[in-house]
This record gives C-alpha cells, structure tokens and sequence, in this order.
C-alpha cells in the first residue's frame, strides 16, 4: 500500500514556505476527516468519462489546479457542475485522483500507474498547488519501482497505448521505449559487450555458411504484446544502444506468428476477415517487412515464404510483395518445394498456384548468380563481415525448378507460354540431366491433350534429348504424347551413343532436322521404323562383342589356374592395345546394361556351354 498522507514530505524551498505548506497539507487532511465524519453534503457534481462523482469543491480546490481554474473562469457565482469528458483514463483514474485529494489510501501498481500519471497531469496536480502531490508521487513511483524492470516497463507501455497523446507529452512511453532498450541490449548476448562471441559464429549447411540464430531471449515474449507502432519504436531504439540487426530474426518471427494467426493463407479459400481486421494485419505484415534484416541468412527461407503468402493474401504494397521476391530470390537454393507452392488468391478461374510470383522469384535469383553478390539487394558492410559467400548452388535451383514445374504442370488451366517461360528461365549448366525436364513435360501434355501439333512441339524444345538418361529415352521412343520430330532426336542420340560404345567415336553427331510437314507423315514413319531396326541391329551387335569377350578371357582363366606358382611376366599378358580396346569396350557396355558385370560375366549362374549362354542373352 501506498500512504498518501505523508507528512514530513517538503520540497527544497525556505523553511517558511515548507513550514505554510506543511501547515496546510495537515489542514487539508483534517479538513477531509471532518467532511466524512460530519457527513456534509457534496456540493459539485463532476461527470467524467461519462460517470457523475457528487463531491466537495475544497479537496478538489485545494489540489487539482485544473478545477480550481474552472471555478475561477467560471462566470456563475455558485458553480455546481463540472465536464471533464477527455479526461485520460476515464472515470477509473478520475475516481483514484479524487481518492488521493480526499487522503484516501490505495494501491499504486503498475496496472494504473499509467492512468494515474496522466490524470494527474491533465488536472494540474502538481507541487504549485499541494506539497506531495500525485504528480511527484506517481513519478517517484515510476523512477524507483516501475521501471527497474522490463515487465514494468512493458506493462506500462502498452497501458500507455490508450492513452495518448498525454501518456507523450509527460514522456512517458518514451521513457519506457528506453527502459525496454537498456534491459534488452544489457541481458542479450547480442549487445554491444557480446558482440565478439556469438554474433561472429557462423555454421556450415549444406548452402553454404550462414549466421548461427541468435537464442531467443526471455524478454522477447513480452514484446508480442506491443502494439506494432509502439513495438517498432522498440526494436528503433534497441538498435541504436547496439542491438544488431540480424538478430532482430527470431522477435519479428515470434511477433509475426502472434500478429499474424488465424489468416488461411495455406489453401486456396476465400478470405474470412472482416475488412477493419484485414487493414490492421495489412499495416502490421508490411511494418514487419520493413525491419526485416538486410543480413543475407539471417531469416528462414520458410519464413520468408509465409510473410509472402500472408502479403499477397492480404494485398498489401506493391513494394512489400517485391521485397519479399528478393529476399526468397537470394536465398532460393535453400529453398524446398512447400515454399514455392503459393496459392493463387485471384478467384477468377486463373491457376491453382502462383506461377507469376515464383517466375520473378527465380529471375532475382538468377540476377543476384550474373551479379555475383548481393550488393543489389543493399546489404551494409557491417552485416557482411558475419557471412561468407554462398558455395554454387545452381544444380540444387534447377531440380527445385523442375521439381516445382512438374507439380503444376498437371493444372489444366496452365497456360503454354507460362510453362515454356518459366521452364526456360533454369539454366541449362544448372541441369546435369534431362529426366526432370521430361517428366514436367510429359505431366503437361497428358493434362492438355487439346493441343495442337505447334504447340507441342514449343512445349518439348525446352528439352534436350541429348542429356536423356537411358531410362528416359526407352521411355520416350514408346510415348504417343510427344511430336514426332522429338520421339526421332530421341532415337538418333540413342543410336549415336551406342555407336560411340562400338566405333569409340568422340561425341554423338546432332541428328538431321526432319521436315514434318503433313505431306511426309508416310516418310517420318519410315525414318522412325529405320531407326528402331538400326538401335536393334547395334544391340544384338554389342551383345556379340560381349560374347567374343567372354570367350577371349575364358582361356586366360585356365592358364592362370594351370600354373598358379608361376611368376608373371610381361610375355604372359596380352598386348597393351588389345587390353585397352577389351576394359574399354567392358566398361560401357556395364553402363548399358547393368544386369551384366564388368568382368563379362552375369549375375546368374556361368554356363560352360557358349551357344546356352548366346540363346539366354538374345531371349
């Protein structure tokens, strides 16, 4: 409890005025003490915050300046009413100011210190009317008790958020802005003393070397509770006592998800917010954008995808939804499918996903791999010394992009030029193979059965059918799906690889351009019947080669098996040249067919008998 009647209380004045003061502030008391005993009737009724209090006018006189001006001003001899509709608070603090002028005793906290203070200001209840009065009381309360701790001030600081713009004119959440950023840059291992330590870890992952995050600190729930303006003022005011910026991650991702909850921005379903709501979570997503760290690393590319489907759920600036773009562009190789996969929110019978978004997300990616550097994206210097440039992840970019192609290349509303566009934007060094790119491709036409020759034909040069697996070649000469002229490119580099394996060629030769015009359809089908007899004939070749291969080693065995107690020599092994030429033919044809071993001999049982071994292998 709080004593309101302290008697030995004087300011630093002459001993004559503390002496009148002190003379009067015990008058007052037994003034307040006789009006209550007595039971004498109020004489000024005071309506506030829409409450009526019947009162005294001399304990109001007699402390509150305010008052005493009104009824001084007032025109009518005998005043009786008094309108205090502004008053802060509301009739809550007017009740506990008109409790502290009659000498009653209650319990000053940091639930109504707020109130109190600026009750006290806005009816002028300072020393030049009463020794001790509640505006010295409530600040010495403040200095001493309130904000010696970050709960405190917090507390305080968001009871002050209805109280402006008084709570600002007596400084009050200035003062506690303060208070919050000294506690927290002192604890944090962050701050200015920790900065040599933690701030300067780094940790390797598989993208490369990136900031350790920061521990979340006790003190950064407390701050969700914050009303954003006020809590962006905080994280100001934190970074100018040293607080870097890249550890501002973890608080705006806790703030976010508390800011943030309840917006269905995982499916595509229309919105369920009230527009006030919407407005306000707008302002919040967008203010939470702009204190992002500049710090490359410092935020989760998860994260980052979240703040992008709440922004575009929301419609928020152009500029926001650009930012986030960048942000996700630079740190797209850590990126995984989930994160792409944004919903579209147009309603308009447009595509399931958001192809638009991620196109211009890849091409900042791609900008920031040609600029080499994040300079772009205006990083400062300070922040750079904690990162060491990323390792290449172009390879990881490409099979995300395939991945993210096939997975909407089964909506039916997906048009042509939008698949070819973003297909187009992956690198082909970024593409080791083409298994990815075909399997998009073959999604795309089985959902668009309706398209015309041309337009099937766009949709598969983004392919190279030179870097086919085996697998997906054998796969696509059988595809009724693709156009001709691709099934045939298909054939021919099938055909110049087995020919490398035989003749040791170099590189397989870029197959003829065949005209596919209407009027030769009966010469495509003989060109493609010419080339599956030839892959046939070069196959039961290569399996004769093996055989040969087979037989050449088997008298070798024996040798080596008759006389195991002799010592090599260079007479016993066979020439250089046909050694070379017998390893090399091996190893290839492993690499053809995995079913046979490098060693010329098959997984099932040897056979001592040739012309079995010939009729197992063609069968």
């Amino acid at each position: 409890m709080v004593d309101f009647d302290q008697e030995e209380v004087a300011p630093p004045t002459t001993t004559g005025m503390a002496a009148k003061k002190e003379l009067l502030s015990v008058a007052m008391k037994r003034t307040s003490e006789w009006i209550f005993s007595q039971e004498i009737p109020s004489d000024i009724t005071v309506h506030a915050g829409g409450s009526s209090f019947s009162l005294h006018k001399f304990p109001l006189v007699s402390k509150c300046g305010y008052i005493r001006k009104v009824m001084s001003e007032s025109s009518e001899p005998d005043l009786s009413t008094i309108e205090l509709p502004g008053i802060p608070g509301g009739p809550e603090a007017f009740e506990l100011a008109a409790k502290f002028c009659y000498g009653i005793n209650f319990e000053m906290s940091t639930e109504n210190i707020a109130m109190l203070r600026c009750v006290a200001e806005y009816l002028e209840m300072t020393e030049e009317y009463a020794v001790g009065n509640l505006v010295e009381r409530t600040e010495a309360y403040l200095n001493e008790v309130a904000l010696k701790s970050l709960s405190g001030a917090v507390s305080i600081l968001q009871l002050s958020e209805n109280l402006a713009p008084i709570a600002e004119t007596v400084k009050l959440v200035s003062r506690c802005i303060d208070t919050i950023a000294y506690i927290t840059c002192k604890d944090s291992q962050v701050s200015i003393s920790g900065r040599i330590g933690i701030g300067t870890e780094v940790v390797n992952s598989s993208s490369g070397s990136q900031l350790k995050p920061p521990i979340v600190d006790w003190w950064v729930e407390d701050l969700t509770v914050l009303r954003i303006d006020i809590f962006q003022r905080v994280l100001i005011a934190m970074m100018s006592r040293g607080f870097k910026q890249y550890a501002l991650g973890p608080i705006l991702m806790l703030y976010a998800q508390q800011s943030l909850r309840g917006l269905e921005i995982f499916g595509k379903a229309r919105k369920k917010i009230e527009p006030r709501q919407e407005h306000e979570k707008r302002v919040v997503l967008e203010t939470i954008v702009s204190l992002l760290p500049r710090a490359k690393n410092a935020m989760s590319v998860s994260f980052l995808s979240m703040l992008l489907r709440a922004a575009i759920y929301l419609d928020t600036t152009v500029a926001c939804r650009l930012d986030l773009e960048k942000r996700m562009g630079l740190q797209l190789g850590q990126s995984v499918l989930d994160d792409l996969l944004i919903p579209s929110f147009s309603f308009t019978g447009d595509t399931v996903f958001d192809v638009d978004t991620v196109q211009r997300i890849m091409i900042n990616y791609l900008e920031c791999e040609t600029e080499g550097g994040s300079g772009r994206f205006g990083y400062s210097s300070a922040d750079e010394d904690f990162f060491s440039p990323p390792a290449s992840d172009m390879e990881r970019v490409g099979r995300l992009m395939e991945a993210y192609l096939a997975e909407i290349a089964s909506d039916r509303n997906l048009p042509v030029s939008k698949f070819i566009s973003l297909a187009e934007l992956i690198p082909e060094q970024s593409r080791v193979t083409e298994d990815g790119m075909y399997r998009a491709i073959d999604i795309f036409l089985k959902a668009h059965p309706a398209l015309s020759d041309m337009e099937r034909k766009k949709v598969c040069s983004v392919m190279d059918c030179q870097k086919l697996s085996r697998e997906a070649c054998a796969h696509a000469a059988q595809n009724d799906r693709l156009p001709v002229q691709t099934v045939v490119q298909v054939l021919y580099y099938e055909q110049q690889r087995l020919r490398v394996v035989v003749n040791g060629s170099e590189s397989p030769a870029p197959p003829p351009m065949l005209n596919l015009s209407t009027t030769d359809s009966h010469l495509i089908s003989e060109e493609l019947c010419r080339l599956k007899k030839e892959n046939q004939e070069l196959k039961f070749e290569l399996l004769n080669l093996k055989m040969k291969l087979k037989e050449i080693k088997k008298p070798a065995d024996i040798s080596a098996m008759s006389s195991p107690l002799r010592p090599a020599t260079s007479a016993d092994k066979p020439p250089l040249p046909r050694k070379s030429l017998i390893s090399s033919v091996s190893r290839k044809l492993g690499r053809l067919y995995p079913f046979v071993r490098g060693d010329g001999a098959t997984p099932s049982k040897s056979r001592t008998k040739p012309a079995k071994d010939r009729r197992h292998s063609v069968s």
